[in-house]
């Protein structure tokens, strides 16, 4: 099986996660954390950082890994680099994606999140401040 290597973006700010909802491909409307694929000779720091500002307009500082998420999809195998992020500059603009939400800890899972995101929702509800 194919494996795809991707980084994702788990931005937070004032106790609140970035959501975003894919506008394209096979799995439009599924509700993810902003990122994507990692080119050739790029680091998983700097896939991400690219993918951001391509996607929202906007520059992140990635303050560290969260969790590598592996997921068997259908057709290929994810590797997804999650990494916890703030906002230096920029205003998330959506160029890509459908729509967005900030969620707080309580509503988490109150979007339908992609099958390797959800997986997620655990570990970032553990580095919300309570």
């Amino acid at each position: 099986m194919k494996t795809v290597r991707v980084v994702a973006a788990v931005i937070i700010h004032e106790n609140k996660v970035f959501a975003t909802q894919r506008g394209y491909g096979a799995f439009k409307d599924g509700w993810e954390f902003p990122g994507g694929k990692i080119e050739p000779g790029e680091s998983p720091r700097e896939a991400l950082i690219r993918e951001i500002r391509e996607e929202l307009d906007t520059d992140i500082e990635p303050l560290g890994l969260l969790d590598t998420v592996e997921y068997d999809y259908p057709d290929f195998h994810l590797s997804m680099d999650c990494f916890l992020c703030k906002v230096k500059s920029g205003n998330l603009v959506l160029k890509e994606h459908e729509a967005a939400r900030w969620l707080d800890r309580t509503i988490l899972d109150s979007v339908e999140w992609l099958p390797a995101d959800r997986g997620l929702l655990s570990k970032i509800s553990q580095n919300f401040p309570s």
